[in-house]
């Protein structure tokens, strides 16, 4: 029993996962701008989370201090969306989410500066490996030179906001952070959208993006956040960490399967994603063995 519940909820962390990697699918989908596109995403998850806390009767009051500091990193989430689909449009999913792959490297460097730790030698090969694919993918791939830029600042975004929420996820209930956090990209996407003058008539959305919004706002944000929060507490980091990294890899086969020729790239971009997607998997393995090593003094 114990072992089928466990193969139920890694299932579930891949049904997740994939959900996750369509959300480039729907990016590229929706006609609207990046700016506009995050902004419906933020509020539709906020309200279904607020829905969900009241369904389910659940608090989710937290000290004021504690909400200030979500409605701030929700803003970095926001505008890890806003850069994230923004890049999309001005280049490919593949391309974005290659990209957005190196938040591993990203995190690699910031992590311990944030947290005043030292940079294991693990997060040194490993970003080396990433850097060189990075840069096979700018080569080959350099028409989407832009694309790569706005797809490497969305995951400098995703590295800063993960560290600080595996801070807080030690004393906050992880929903309760998503849902200030969405409430902070709401009002901090609002101020970017006011000051460019994006609340006009682009805000009027066709049948199809309102569809593809409520898809991407309640399933592929509040719903599959719910779903991934309530399995990956069962499951060991190691599992979850390596199931996540396939990410890219579900998003780029759903792209190729719905987009077809247009999503088709260089061999030399392929060569430089296979090296940035085998970095990033090996990266919890080599971290678990990197620190049980150091524990028994090898």
């Amino acid at each position: 029993m114990t072992k089928f519940i466990a193969n139920r909820n890694v299932l579930i962390l891949h049904l997740t996962v994939l959900i996750w990697g369509f959300t480039g699918v729907l990016g590229e989908l929706i006609s609207v701008s990046a700016l506009h596109l995050v902004w419906y995403r933020v509020l539709i998850a906020s309200v279904s989370l607020f829905l969900f806390f009241k369904i389910a009767r659940k608090n989710f009051i937290v000290p004021t201090k504690r909400i200030l500091q979500l409605l701030g990193v929700g803003f970095i989430v926001g505008l890890h969306w806003v850069f994230f689909f923004h890049s999309i449009k001005i280049s490919t999913v593949s391309v974005t989410l290659v990209s957005l792959s190196s938040v591993t490297l990203f995190t690699a460097i910031l992590e311990p500066l944030i947290n005043r730790k030292r940079i294991e030698m693990s997060d040194v090969l490993i970003g080396m490996v990433i850097i060189f694919g990075i840069y096979l993918i700018f080569t080959f791939e350099f028409q989407y030179f832009w694309g790569i830029v706005f797809g490497l600042i969305a995951a400098v975004c995703a590295s800063v906001f993960s560290i600080f929420n595996a801070r807080m996820v030690k004393t906050t209930n992880p929903t309760v952070i998503t849902f200030y956090e969405m409430i902070g990209a709401v009002l901090g996407v609002s101020v970017l959208l006011a000051f460019s003058g994006g609340f006009d008539e682009r805000m009027i959305l066709n049948q199809s993006d309102l569809l593809y919004l409520l898809l991407l706002g309640v399933g592929c944000t509040a719903i599959a956040y719910v779903l991934g929060v309530s399995v990956m507490r069962e499951l060991s980091a190691f599992t979850v960490a390596l199931t996540t990294n396939l990410e890219p890899v579900y998003g780029i086969i759903l792209a190729l399967m719905i987009f077809g020729q247009r999503e088709a790239m260089s061999m030399g971009f392929y060569v430089g994603a296979v090296l940035v997607l085998m970095a990033v998997f090996m990266y919890p393995y080599l971290k678990n063995r990197w620190i049980g090593r150091r524990a028994i003094g090898r």
